[in-house]
């Protein structure tokens, strides 16, 4: 948020010190951001997590997503004339951006539950839900996301092409990057076992040729980098922590200069304009959130506190959320443009409320508490070593 605010106050649209021309050549660095963000989110998803928190894990987020997408998407629709990216559009293209928007809206922060696990050593029941939730979510929003973009650029053409691909095309970009994705993580896991040298210069390497096979291939390259994190984290015994933490180092200057622009883009007299449905997206998405865990805890017979204070980890929104919104920028740069300056101000604003209820959650759960004290806790130590990466 810090570095949003920071892109805001020196863009074009403020004190001018970045310039449009600045935010064009700078390009490249987004790109390989939106790499980074993509394979450290595959790389946060754990299988034995996974596994061992299956049916609670699943069902709640399931309903929660599902709730979030329909309510979101329903209020774009119907508030349609008052947001800027659908304006004057007939009702079908409404309907596939509204619910491109959606999918990006949906998502959470693993940044920000790693962070308050790493700071409060929370341990329990929530704060084992909520980690296993974001992970999970980064993968389901990928998939949904990659998705609902090649079909809105076959409804929806941009103003180069007169049509948009082919469903052959479509299937391809979603079932050719997990191909893509599997064989760059295999080849990633090889070196790792055979070489592990430089790695902080692998891991820039690893990051922007994915993205670069990626657009070769004509495959998605958020889903293809999230496929290869994935297999690194879980096909390899040795190493990948170290790959990670240096891919995480890296990463460090890069996430700056992105966020920044992220930033600069933002056109702040278009933000004083949408703020009320910003405003009422947020709000939306939140009671979608709670009812939707509060829904899904019920189904899967989880645990009282489970059911109560799950959901209010869940509303802080960054990292792959952003790097979506920068796809969509790519893929249509006015509406994609106008998209991101509503989606950043929502960002801003979950981000500010996110970690706040994610506090209270856990202290009125008693796990931090728990976390302080029990050095010697049985709770899976999968918890504290995912959290022990946060940034």
């Amino acid at each position: 948020t810090g570095y949003l605010a920071a892109g805001i106050l020196f863009g074009p649209s403020a004190l001018g010190v970045i310039s449009l021309h600045s935010i064009a050549e700078l390009a490249p660095v987004s790109r390989l951001a939106v790499a980074l963000i993509a394979f450290l989110a595959g790389a946060e998803l754990r299988w034995t997590e996974l596994r061992d928190r299956a049916k609670p894990l699943l069902t709640m987020l399931g309903m929660e997503l599902a709730l979030s997408f329909a309510a979101i998407m329903g209020l774009l629709v119907v508030a349609r004339s008052y947001v800027p990216f659908l304006a004057g559009l007939p009702m079908p293209d409404t309907l596939v951006l509204s619910a491109l928007f959606a999918s990006v809206a949906i998502v959470h922060s693993p940044a920000v539950v790693m962070a308050l696990l790493t700071e409060t050593r929370a341990r329990g029941p929530v704060a084992r839900t909520t980690l296993g939730m974001v992970l999970v979510a980064d993968i389901v929003v990928v998939l949904l996301f990659s998705g609902l973009l090649a079909i809105t650029r076959t409804a929806v053409p941009t103003s180069a092409s007169a049509s948009g691909p082919s469903l052959g095309m479509v299937a391809w970009e979603i079932g050719g990057s997990l191909l893509v994705g599997a064989a760059l993580g295999g080849a990633i896991a090889l070196y790792m076992r055979f070489v592990k040298r430089e790695l902080l210069l692998f891991a820039i390497v690893v990051t922007f040729f994915g993205s670069e096979i990626a657009r070769l291939a004509h495959v998605e390259v958020l889903l293809t980098l999230l496929v290869a994190g994935f297999v690194v984290e879980n096909g390899t015994k040795q190493g990948a922590a170290e790959l990670l933490h240096a891919m995480e180092r890296s990463a460090a200057p890069v996430f700056v200069v992105f966020f920044a622009l992220a930033g600069a883009a933002i056109i702040v007299r278009d933000v004083l304009l949408i703020w009320p449905i910003a405003v009422a997206i947020v709000a939306v998405r939140a009671l979608a959130i709670g009812f939707g865990c509060h829904v899904g805890a019920r189904m899967s017979r989880a645990g009282d506190m489970e059911r109560r204070y799950v959901w209010m980890g869940l509303v802080a929104q960054a990292g792959v959320a952003i790097g979506l919104v920068a796809v969509v920028s790519e893929v249509y740069p006015e509406r994609g443009s106008q998209m991101a300056t509503l989606f950043l101000a929502v960002i801003a604003i979950n981000q500010l409320l996110g970690p706040v209820l994610s506090r209270i959650a856990l202290k009125n759960s008693g796990e931090i508490e728990t976390g302080a004290r029990g050095q010697g806790s049985s709770e899976p130590a999968v918890v504290a070593e995912t959290a022990a990466r946060a940034p």
